[in-house]
């Protein structure tokens, strides 16, 4: 694609700078034509197209409503005077293959979401382009491609599901993952667990906690690329539709402005987002999507920029999974926008930086109101929950390029066990389920991470089976894959260099001695260093899991978890 012409008199993008390229022009005419066939009118090849990029499937209630929501944001871009195309892009459903082989192409899904709106947008010519995501991996894959493209575009969030109910209580997805840990320890009946799994996902929308999709929903609108409290709507709301009928027409004003991606996601608005995930207790896969953000905005985020912000930044929210509450109910009194206020007005966000509205974050919170005096969602901030993040990045001589955990205080601070090592997902849950896990374990699964799973498995069923047998406070898990945003315990995930390549963690041995301390920030095997290096020089690397297809292309591209396990950062250009 040629670089956009420019408007002579102001040196502005033009509002059609791509597509006039494709439309344009007598030599245009089969395109045109094309086009004429998909529903175009001639008026329209003079207005600005704008992609919708839609994540729709029927894998998943996390997007399977997303169509409708795709009309919506077409609705509102064709209303402001451009011409929506609707396209679609992948999803696949974590919840559903959580615990199999392919759970493995999760965080792969990812890469894929954002090289196909990359490939659309770039190939059809759109001048703008709105993403609306659902489940977790469409999110960071929408902003990624957002970022490569740098063409004005907003991200809309699919939306939270609503919590179903057993025995009076809110239920979802991780109540049921939970409950086959509590009826392998036969402390519910087969009858409980079948009634629960069949409450617990009532619709459409995301899972309902303060895991993933939540977490990087609300991040996305702190970093500037939604409108305002489009992180905080239920999936199927009156609220949803308006907020995509908005986006469509924000897209246009983002062209007349002149406002590309790269103007809204700076380093700045990293951390707004990084302030408001540890807040909100947010799940730790935000530090690999944030990383791989920022990497395609050609920002220069660390994980040890999760720890500088995280030192002065408290946990306000009470929700799930640590916390009593779901999303709905936080959408109910009034979603994230009076807590950014506060947040705000105590001068922990940066309130100059320029959004999806065309104003400045500070400029989009002025009117905010502040939550009912009532509410026990949102603690104020000299009552945090936790006075500093519960996402501790930790190093040691089992993480010399660090690892991630989510400590969110109800665990303790720090944890010294023995070392129960196992080689794969699968072979570790079977010995959580049969009560071969004592108190006192330091659950080890390696071989799990970017390359070596390939695809850095989520670790929801052995945390959860964890929780179910009543483990949680007695038992830790480290791994060099990642968790899901509903794993809560003592665990600790992206443990780099992974074991794969030959990292500390490939060369523990059952019975070893291993120290978490999240005061210290460490996270040591505690042996003599003489003999990790006896270890590491007889370790042997596994052969590769698959050679050919999607997951070996994966494995021989991805960065380390350190890096945001991007698959385009170690490429020459």
């Amino acid at each position: 694609m040629k670089k956009p012409a420019k408007n002579s008199s102001d040196s502005q993008p033009l509002m059609r700078a791509f597509s006039a390229q494709v439309v344009d022009g007598p030599d245009r005419a089969a395109s045109r034509a094309m086009l004429y066939a998909v529903g175009f009118g001639e008026s329209d090849f003079k207005k600005p197209q704008i992609g919708i990029a839609s994540t729709w499937s029927m894998v998943t209630p996390c997007n399977m409503h997303i169509d409708k929501l795709a009309v919506e944001a077409c609705i509102g871009a064709n209303a402001a005077g451009g011409k929506g195309v609707i396209f679609n892009t992948i999803t696949i459903s974590d919840g559903i293959s959580m615990g199999t082989e392919g759970m493995k192409y999760s965080l792969v899904s990812r890469e894929v979401i954002a090289d196909s709106i990359e490939t659309v947008v770039g190939c059809e010519g759109f001048d703008g382009f709105v993403a609306i995501g659902g489940c977790d991996k469409n999110m960071p894959g929408c902003i990624m491609a957002m970022a490569r493209l740098n063409r004005p575009s907003i991200f809309v969030y699919g939306g939270t599901i609503l919590p179903g109910c057993f025995q009076k209580k809110n239920v979802d997805v991780v109540s049921v993952f939970e409950a086959v840990g509590a009826h392998a320890n036969k402390k519910i009946s087969d009858a409980e667990l079948s009634e629960i799994e069949k409450c617990a996902i009532p619709g459409p929308g995301s899972c309902g906690g303060m895991y993933t999709a939540n977490t990087m929903a609300s991040g996305i609108e702190a970093l500037g690329m939604s409108l305002p409290n489009s992180s905080a709507q239920s999936a199927i709301s009156k609220d949803k539709m308006r907020d995509c009928q908005e986006a469509g027409a924000a897209v246009l004003n983002l062209l007349k402005l002149g406002i590309k991606p790269r103007d809204i996601m700076t380093k700045k608005a990293f951390e707004n987002a990084i302030t408001v995930i540890i807040a909100l207790g947010g799940s730790t896969n935000a530090v690999l999507h944030l990383l791989a953000m920022a990497d395609s905005a050609g920002v220069k985020l660390s994980i040890d920029d999760f720890t500088r912000v995280g030192k002065k930044v408290p946990v306000l929210a009470d929700l799930k999974p640590s916390g009593r509450f779901v999303m709905a109910e936080l959408v109910a009194i009034g979603g994230i926008v009076p807590m950014m206020k506060t947040l705000l007005d105590a001068g922990y966000l940066h309130g100059e930086c320029i959004t999806v509205t065309g104003k400045t974050l500070a400029e989009n919170l002025s009117n905010v109101k502040p939550y009912p005096a009532a509410q026990e969602i949102i603690r104020p901030l000299n009552n945090p929950i936790k006075k500093d993040s519960h996402l501790v990045v930790l190093y040691g001589n089992l993480s010399p390029s660090g690892a991630v955990a989510k400590i969110s205080g109800k665990e303790g601070l720090s944890f010294t066990g023995k070392a129960k090592v196992f080689n794969s997902e699968e072979a570790a849950m079977e010995k959580i389920l049969d009560g071969s896990i004592k108190s006192g374990d330091v659950i080890v699964i390696r071989n799990e991470g970017p390359k070596g799973g390939p695809g850095m498995r989520e670790m929801l069923g052995p945390t959860s089976a964890v929780m179910g047998r009543g483990l949680g406070k007695t038992v830790a898990l480290i791994t060099d894959g990642r968790f899901s945003g509903g794993s809560h315990g003592f665990v600790v995930g992206h443990i780099s260099p992974e074991a794969y390549v030959g990292g500390p963690l490939a060369i523990v041995k059952n019975g070893d001695s291993i120290t978490i301390d999240a005061e210290k920030r460490m996270l040591n095997l505690d042996i003599p260093a003489k003999e990790i290096k006896a270890r590491l020089k007889i370790w042997k690397q596994p052969k590769p899991r698959y050679t050919k297809g999607v997951l070996a292309k994966y494995a021989a591209l991805v960065s380390s978890a350190h890096l945001g396990a991007t698959t385009d950062s170690n490429l020459s250009l």
